[in-house]
Formats: structure tokens, C-alpha cells, sequence
């Protein structure tokens, strides 16, 4: 079973992980990234996505609202087209189930806790870890988790 975490922000990442933890790895999210991760995902038939369930914040501005719902709408759209299921989750279930809180840096030292061999930089010349990679990662592993428990 694979499960794809996505962190649909401006930030944000992708993440994948397998049930027995054989494939674990996350990358910053841009549409190319989406496509190519899920097109190869699209041939497993035990593929599952949850897509963090974000909304507007009050303060955005309009043209940043109307971004984040072409982009939200773009990567559901996609995964849709590869017949990939999809679990929205809100930010407030699967933090608390995972045990970070909003501030990114506890989702970003747990991802490192729980998987210290993966790469959270977005670049090489990045110096601090991409907190939406984090965050992808966890939602994956909340995804795993919670599958785990249903089986």
C-alpha cells in the first residue's frame, strides 16, 4: 500500500510512504512534482492520497485566496484523473493525531525523529528544512497509521 501526503500550501510538500516503511521520501510541491509523482503511483491499484483540507484564511488577500483554490482545485483535479482515492484531512485532526501543533517546527523535529534518514531541504542551497515537506511527510504517515488501525 502506498500512501501520498500533500500539503497544498505555497510551501508545501509532497510525501510518500509505503505501509511496511520500505519507501519513505518527500519533495517541495509544484505541479510538475504532483504529475510525476502521481503518474507513477497511478499503476498501483492500493494507492491512497490525503490532501490536507485547508481553507482561506481571514486577512488573504483575494488573488491570494483565488491561488490557493486553483492550485487546491489543480491537485485534486490530478488525482482524480489517475484514479487515485483521496481523504481530505483537516490540519487540526491529523496534528493532534500525530502530536505536533501549529508551530511548523514540531511537525519538522518529529519528521526528523520518526525518519532521521530523510533529506527535509527543498534545495541544496537550502539551510533550513522545508516545513511543508515535513508536514507532507507526517500527513503520509498519519494516512498510514490510521489505514493501519482499520485493518
Amino acid at each position: 500500500m502506498i500512501f501520498i501526503g500533500i500539503d497544498p500550501g505555497k510551501n508545501g510538500g509532497i510525501a510518500l510512504i509505503t505501509m511496511d516503511n520500505s519507501i519513505v521520501n518527500t519533495i517541495p510541491y509544484s505541479d510538475d512534482s504532483l504529475l510525476l509523482w502521481t503518474r507513477g503511483a497511478k499503476n498501483t491499484d492500493e494507492c491512497v492520497a490525503y490532501v490536507e483540507a485547508v481553507h482561506a484564511m481571514p486577512g488573504q488577500g483575494v488573488t491570494s485566496m483565488f491561488n490557493f483554490g486553483k492550485n487546491y482545485g489543480y491537485i485534486l483535479g490530478v488525482l482524480e484523473s489517475y484514479h487515485i482515492p483521496i481523504v481530505n484531512v483537516t490540519p487540526q485532526k491529523w496534528k493532534k493525531y500525530m502530536g505536533v501543533t501549529s508551530d511548523k517546527n514540531t511537525s519538522i523535529e518529529l519528521c526528523q525523529k520518526l525518519f532521521p534518514d530523510i533529506n527535509l531541504l527543498a534545495t541544496n542551497r537550502s539551510r533550513k528544512p522545508n516545513d511543508g515537506m515535513a508536514e507532507a511527510l507526517l500527513i503520509a504517515e498519519y494516512g498510514r497509521r490510521v489505514h493501519g488501525q482499520k485493518g
